[in-house]
């Protein structure tokens, strides 16, 4: 009985030749997901000795990686969810600050921030008519104000929610 490859009819020759007819460029995954752990499994299945089949053990095993893997995805999406919140109240804090940037060129640039915005870049605050990356923030100061007595009071924000 010949052994044929599981994955042999799933690579075309548009997969292995270019347009030319020249071997294409292989480019490899640089990390396993379930679907590949899924198709491994199934490979090793078809691929079997009917009398000797897999151990319980081991399938238990596999079954255990597969598990600790799709909790291992899970923990990598909510701590970027939480990186993106954590990142979106530190913008908020900013409102209404004087805040000092660096530019493009580098050089300090100092403002009140008028608004935070999310963009898909990342968390941008605007100081006039221009947007910074959170990442340029170099310094956050209270504002300066005048009272009533000509003295100068450092105006006192309430704190974020």
């Amino acid at each position: 009985m010949p052994i044929t490859s599981a994955t042999s009819a799933q690579v075309g020759f548009s997969d292995i030749y270019n347009s030319t007819g020249a071997v294409a460029a292989r480019k490899p995954k640089q990390t396993l997901d379930a679907t590949d752990f899924m198709k491994l499994l199934a490979t090793q299945f078809q691929q079997q000795d009917p009398m000797k089949p897999l151990e319980d053990t081991a399938f238990i095993a596999q079954m255990a990686q597969f598990t600790s893997l799709e909790q291992s995805q899970g923990m990598v999406r909510e701590l970027a969810r939480l990186r993106a919140d954590q990142q979106l109240l530190m913008g908020n804090s900013y409102l209404g600050r004087n805040v000092t940037v660096e530019d493009d060129a580098g050089k300090p640039l100092t403002g009140l921030v008028t608004a935070v915005n999310n963009t898909e870049a990342g968390l941008t605050i605007t100081i006039g008519e221009k947007e910074y990356p959170l990442a340029s923030v170099r310094r956050i100061e209270p504002v300066v104000t005048l009272n009533s007595a000509n003295n100068l009071t450092t105006e006192t924000l309430p704190p974020s929610a």
